[in-house]
């Protein structure tokens, strides 16, 4: 459990479809749980309920039960699940009797549907008996966040990239353009799922090992910013035999080591010094550890997010559309959305995403504005980033909330009504 400083009685629940981050207002950080229910092999007669996987002696072939397909809410019992887990004893013990004292907090899809909102209102003040409830987008809390940092900004542009989809939302004057809001087919799942298939189809059977090979996407792609240079070098050192060429420098291919999960619980990326060779233990023998080479695996996973098309999603890329939306904006509002990128979601945490995003954009916007983006993203633990950063906008959106609830209009807010 996270430090809290003193109680509180207002509850965050950021639902996302593969990670929850859930905790008091008070809390430093939040606790980060997987939205899902795992069964794994070698526990049959047990499952496994967001982070109770942390528990389990073997993880590789997880079976995953997601309340969420394609970005919306469709299994209301492994939800139910998952949440009955994070109320209770086992990680907030929050007391059936208390939920009428606790504001929740609560972060929904972009566009959700009707039926699921009124879903949730139902579940959280029938069945869990809350208070109040505060319903919010993400994007929302980033560009609160960000107007709070940048005063003299009048809109902002949210880049989205999250576990199902991509969302571009534009801001103005603190109220989302709704006609102009874009959604791409693309998330850090098909990623993975994608990984999955090059790894299986090229090395080594994969594709039950949902767990291990999104821990190697984390560990080891980037996004290119040259990528017809980088798939030239990744072809030349393709051809390379790293044991007869001692000396040769590889700039892209590496070696992964896969977990054993009796040893290693989480596999790593070998430095290129060691590509190829075998890794030696304290006894002078070498060790057992099973490796697969990534190539050019490493930069064209991520580049779907840049090229959808190389999947059959038929759809432009990151910086196509941010240009698509911005210029169905207000054409006053135009250079301010140029130049104040805002780009968040785990998919944030890739390797020069910033760079390429604003590289490209720069090459598409009209020359008379300025192009510029930011992540929010400023501590050093990969995808703990976003996680941290964005708690910090759900706090500074709940002390607006508690000095001046009337002006936050553009938000939803929902209440108990008195029997």
């Amino acid at each position: 459990m996270m430090p809290v400083l003193n109680s509180s009685n207002i509850f965050v629940l950021d639902n996302g479809g593969g990670q929850l981050k859930a905790g008091y207002s008070n809390m430093s950080a939040p606790r980060l749980i997987p939205n899902c229910i795992t069964k794994a092999k070698s526990e049959k007669r047990r499952a496994f309920v967001g982070d109770q996987m942390d528990d389990c002696r073997d993880l590789s072939g997880l079976y995953y039960m997601l309340p969420f397909q394609k970005g919306y809410l469709v299994n209301w019992d492994h939800q139910k699940t998952v949440w009955d887990y994070i109320f209770g004893k086992d990680c907030f013990k929050l007391d059936s009797s208390d939920f009428s004292k606790f504001s929740l907090v609560l972060t929904e899809p972009y566009m959700n549907f009707t039926s699921i909102k009124e879903g949730l209102s139902e579940m959280f003040f029938e069945e869990y008996g809350f208070g109040r409830i505060f319903r919010t987008y993400p994007g929302d809390l980033s560009c609160y966040k960000n107007k709070t940092e940048h005063l003299e900004e009048q809109a902002c542009l949210v880049v989205d990239s999250g576990y199902s989809f991509t969302h571009i939302v534009p801001y103005v004057r603190g109220k989302r353009v709704r006609e102009a809001v874009k959604r791409i087919d693309i998330g850090g799942k098909l990623l993975t799922n994608h990984l999955k298939e090059i790894i299986s189809y090229r090395q080594i059977h994969v594709l039950d090992e949902t767990y291990v090979m999104n821990a190697c996407k984390e560990d080891a792609c980037y996004v290119s910013l040259n990528y017809n240079e980088d798939m030239k070098n990744s072809q030349t050192e393709a051809m390379v035999h790293p044991r007869k060429a001692h000396d040769f420098d590889f700039k892209i291919a590496r070696d992964y080591v896969l977990p054993d999960f009796t040893s290693l619980r989480r596999g790593y990326l070998k430095p290129a010094s060691e590509t190829g060779k075998k890794s030696v233990g304290d006894d002078g023998q070498e060790s057992n550890e099973q490796t697969i080479r990534l190539n050019n695996e490493r930069f064209s996973v991520p580049e779907l997010l840049f090229s959808p098309s190389d999947v059959g999603v038929q759809q432009q890329g990151i910086p196509e559309t941010i240009v698509e939306s911005i210029l169905q904006c207000e054409p006053d509002a135009q250079p301010w959305l140029f130049k104040n990128i805002v780009i968040t979601g785990g998919n944030a945490a890739i390797p020069n995403m910033r760079e390429r995003v604003e590289r490209e954009v720069r090459a598409l916007a009209p020359d008379v504005y300025d192009v510029r983006s930011q992540t929010i993203l400023r501590l050093v633990n990969q995808l703990k980033f976003h996680f941290f950063r964005y708690w910090l906008n759900c706090l500074t959106i709940l002390s607006a909330m508690l000095g001046k609830v009337a002006a936050q209009s553009q938000m939803i807010l929902c209440s108990r009504r008195s029997p």
